[in-house]
């Protein structure tokens, strides 16, 4: 593929997805990392995207645009299933658990719909649906509790707001499994839409432990609200993409780091 070409199918990938990988790219185009690096480094010069730790992304609005629940779901789906069958360890028989919205708490409601029997407290539409249809008759997880909370419906069929936030002050969860948009060493695990920060910092506030699930590509990230800080995270699991650089960082913040593989 001549350069004019690649660069012009690297700024459609970055207008479409907003967010794209170097590697994702690389395979897309075939061709080298470096030669993607290089595209990318020469389409920022030209004012066209704008690189980020690992991709590239577009101008301007990713800390306010909000992805919808369908393209999130179809992207890195390994790696999202590799970090929810490290969670579904953390789980037990007996639990309250806490799942915010997202497509990797998602995947982890998929692991735990036929597990021990447990009560789950979400705000995702989608996962309390899942849990409802996806149970099989006669299974462990046929007895089990799920609270939809109340709210607002977001892009990524998150309920949030002031309803979402009351409901979540009155209970206590023995643990949480809290999905972002990103995650940075001074902006700490964030969102794009503010009434979910302020929703999933309830639910943080209500959890004796709080568990990230985070692919690689979140790391250097910003939407546009801190939901916490790397500090208040008892445990990050991310991807064994997750570079050597963000392991040290969280290392160094979060109480624990595990790599999904």
């Amino acid at each position: 593929m001549l350069p004019a070409a690649r660069h012009e199918a690297i700024v459609d990938a970055v207008q479409r997805e907003r967010v794209v990988r170097v590697s994702d790219l690389a395979q897309q185009l075939g061709v080298s990392l470096m030669t993607v690096r290089r595209d990318i480094e020469l389409l920022e010069e030209g004012g066209l995207l704008e690189r980020i730790h690992g991709g590239a992304k577009i101008l301007g609005d990713v800390s306010t645009h909000e992805p919808g629940f369908e393209l999130k779901s179809t992207q890195l789906t390994a790696e999202k299933r590799a970090i929810a069958l490290e969670a579904a360890g953390l789980v037990h028989e007996g639990m309250a658990v806490g799942l915010s919205a997202g497509t990797t708490t998602w995947a982890l409601a998929k692991e735990l719909v036929n597990g021990p029997r447990i009560t789950v407290v979400t705000n995702s539409v989608r996962i309390a649906d899942l849990f409802h249809h996806g149970a099989s008759a006669g299974s462990a997880r046929f007895g089990s509790t799920v609270i939809l909370i109340g709210g607002e419906r977001t892009p990524s069929d998150a309920l949030v707001g002031p309803i979402a936030t009351a409901a979540l002050k009155q209970l206590h969860l023995d643990v949480l499994f809290l999905g972002v948009h990103g995650m940075d060493a001074d902006a700490g695990f964030t969102t794009p839409n503010l009434l979910e920060a302020e929703t999933d910092r309830a639910f943080v506030a209500a959890a004796r432990k709080t568990v990230v699930l985070a692919d690689h590509t979140k790391w250097g990230l910003q939407g546009i609200s801190t939901i916490a800080g790397l500090d208040d995270a008892d445990e990050v699991i991310s991807d064994s993409g997750l570079s050597a650089d963000a392991r040290r960082i969280l290392g160094e913040r979060v109480g624990k780091v595990r790599i999904a593989v």
